[in-house]
């Protein structure tokens, strides 16, 4: 594959992740009482606008850790499933740690919701399932040299 057919494949790739972790966020967030069993239907139209909020949230935070990511995997040929799920892990923290305010004199960050927390780290999991479902699996394949078919003696001469 070639190095431009491979950054369409990424490209595509984040954004298919970006959009599994933005509705995994919205709806978690928004709808926390969705987790039982006896709600009602939510209007179709609602679950629309959430998932393109969340889209553009989750993709918006996660462009520039989610590159680095990228890039490093894509550079050493890391192709493990497992390496996937940590780089999400840390996209989604690090994009709920860039909401948080940080308190310089005492070096902490002041208003941590735990939820929130474990929602995003989750959903940066999954989201790096899923590149890697797409595009992680084929990581670095680009600067392979391609296999010719073999040749058989008698076409040769």
């Amino acid at each position: 594959m070639s190095l431009i057919g491979r950054i369409i494949v990424i490209f595509f790739a984040f954004c298919v992740a970006c959009m599994v972790g933005g509705a995994i966020v919205t709806f978690s967030i928004l709808f926390p009482e969705l987790s039982a069993m006896d709600t009602g239907l939510i209007d179709p139209n609602a679950i629309n606008i959430l998932v393109g909020f969340g889209f553009i949230f989750f993709s918006g935070f996660a462009l520039i850790p989610a590159l680095i990511v990228v890039l490093i995997t894509e550079a050493f040929n890391i192709r493990s499933v497992i390496a996937y799920a940590l780089g999400g892990a840390v996209v989604g923290l690090v994009c709920y740690l860039g909401l948080i305010p940080y308190d310089t004199t005492t070096m902490s960050f002041d208003g941590i919701v735990r939820r929130h927390l474990e929602v995003m780290t989750g959903a940066g999991i999954v989201a790096g399932l899923i590149y890697w479902v797409i595009a992680g699996r084929k990581a670095g394949a680009w600067r392979q040299p391609r296999r010719l078919p073999p040749q058989s003696d008698a076409a040769a001469k």
